[in-house]
């Protein structure tokens, strides 16, 4: 068997965009392939490696920094890493582009007005009712990325589809084997 490439999705979007199901089914699908791969999700990390950190733009981006310090190094050793955060600014994801190197920077794209509707986590009515400060798309800007190697958008697909588009440019541009499914 080959060895695996390492690299790093980043998936960046709006709360509720759809980043942490996309991740997911990600996961799954690399761990079917017999790909070595961790995935770092926003809310969890926030619960563990940042959870002295605010929502401040310099907490955000100490947040990133410590999120592409850990993707960095599991990169480097040949790990598929997927990242599911907001990530809203763009100097703090070329930074994370710079020193990661193999990294993947994934749009998921949602309009706010859709993601406010889905509000999966009863976050916008908050902000939207003044009670969560710096929360972005309402009292805090995201800036959407400018060249991504991917968009997807999940407003128009479903999960599995966006999911199945980033798969298939990874086999194109030869971060995975193409997909072969194991006969029994």
């Amino acid at each position: 068997m080959a060895e695996q490439k390492g690299f790093t999705l980043w998936l960046t979007g709006l709360s509720g965009a759809g980043k942490t199901t996309i991740s997911l089914i990600l996961e799954k699908e690399l761990r079917k392939r017999g790909q070595r791969v961790e995935r770092l999700d926003g809310d969890v990390v926030r619960e563990s490696l940042t959870r002295d950190l605010g929502f401040s733009r310099e907490d955000r981006d100490r947040n990133i920094e410590r999120v592409t310090f850990v993707a960095k190094l599991l990169t480097r050793n040949g790990v598929a890493v997927i990242t599911a955060f907001i990530s809203p600014y763009r100097a703090a994801r070329e930074y994370s582009r710079r020193e990661i190197g193999e990294m993947i920077e994934v749009f998921v794209n949602c309009p706010l007005e859709e993601c406010a509707r889905r509000d999966v986590k009863g976050l916008y009515k908050k902000a939207l009712a003044g009670e969560i400060g710096n929360f972005t798309g309402i009292s805090d800007p995201y800036e959407e990325p400018e060249n991504p190697e991917i968009v997807v958008e999940t407003h128009k697909e479903i999960p599995e589809e966006s999911a199945a588009k980033i798969l298939r440019w990874l086999e194109e541009k030869g971060y995975l084997p193409p997909y072969q499914e194991k006969r029994t």
